[in-house]
């Protein structure tokens, strides 16, 4: 018997045909696909059918997992294409990290600023944004605001953390598709933390430079080949609209905490390849990133291989005489 939810064999991509063939990665390539004839296909598809309001991005939820759904109308009819979600979000641990970045990525709950995850399309970073924000709700509590468009990760809720505190999670959707509207009606609601999708708007990433320097722990994804590529991108969508690029580069260089770039590589169970370059949380003290995005040159090699090989070295990355610097 192959179901859709076959607990034994998790198909994170499935793909259905107009003709109403499945298809979910074989695991045994990089990319390859198998058919599978599910026996509960007849009722996945129509819920499918039932759920689809005329907006190609939406989710659905089978058998307690979250489905994040695209429709697509092709040349012979219509076409699904679904990533199928964890029905719990992963412990921050479990993603593959190296055990030194996971630490100290875990103590930036208390601080303030945008978190930024990079990559290309699957390359989890939805996912990787979504156990951080558990992770700060189960360490510390507070209200968290996220704004996505459609939801992927079952993460709104009550949380008892560590600290005697609860944490409260409300995912929302953006109103009429307006994500800078959303996100400053998300300030009005006073949240600790504020986790958007995605970036891809000049309003969604002007408001998001705005609340990173307001008080706000904020995490998002963009679109992005690399730690260079990503901070260009959410200056350049910035200052396409109401912002001037010097703005941009001036709110960006005083709210960054971190830009992390993430790819998925091997085949079957992938394992993420990160390079990634943090500022100093302590934002009273001089900081060699912030400093060199404020430039506008994005000259930060130097500064990601200094920092990636302090981290894998168990060094702390910044120090009195980094701070000085």
């Amino acid at each position: 018997m192959t179901r859709i939810n076959d607990e034994n064999e998790f198909y994170s991509d499935i793909f259905i045909t107009p003709e109403k063939m499945v298809f979910v990665p074989e695991k045994r390539t990089a990319c390859g696909l198998k058919q599978i004839e599910p026996d509960d296909f007849d009722s996945f598809y129509d819920l499918l059918e039932r759920s689809y309001k005329g907006k190609s991005s939406y989710s659905i939820i089978y058998e307690g997992y979250f489905f994040r759904v695209e429709r697509t109308v092709s040349m012979y009819g219509v076409m699904y294409c679904m990533r199928k979600m964890p029905k719990k979000v992963p412990d921050l641990n479990s993603l593959g990290y190296p055990p030194a970045l996971v630490n100290f990525l875990s103590t930036l709950g208390n601080a303030c600023g945008l978190l930024l995850l990079g990559g290309a399309t699957g390359s989890g970073k939805t996912t990787t944004i979504s156990s951080l924000l558990r992770e700060y709700l189960i360490r510390n509590g507070g209200f968290a605001y996220t704004i996505e468009d459609p939801f992927e990760m079952p993460l709104d809720g009550e949380y008892r953390a560590v600290n005697g505190s609860i944490g409260v999670c409300k995912q929302t959707q953006p109103i009429n598709d307006d994500w800078g509207a959303s996100l400053r009606s998300a300030l009005r609601s006073r949240p600790r933390y504020i986790m958007v999708g995605e970036i891809r708007t000049p309003a969604t990433a002007s408001q998001c430079l705005r609340a990173a320097t307001s008080g706000h722990l904020v995490l998002s994804t963009i679109h992005a080949n690399n730690v260079a590529d990503a901070i260009d991108a959410i200056v350049k969508h910035a200052s396409a609209g109401e912002m001037s690029e010097e703005l941009a580069f001036d709110l960006l260089s005083r709210g960054v905490l971190g830009v992390i770039h993430q790819q998925l590589v091997g085949t079957g169970q992938k394992r993420p390849v990160v390079e990634y370059v943090f500022a100093n949380p302590n934002t009273t003290m001089g900081d060699q990133t912030r400093n060199i995005i404020k430039t506008g040159k994005i000259n930060l090699a130097t500064t990601i291989e200094m920092q990636m090989t302090r981290m894998m070295q168990g060094r702390p990355l910044f120090d009195a005489v980094d701070a000085k610097k």
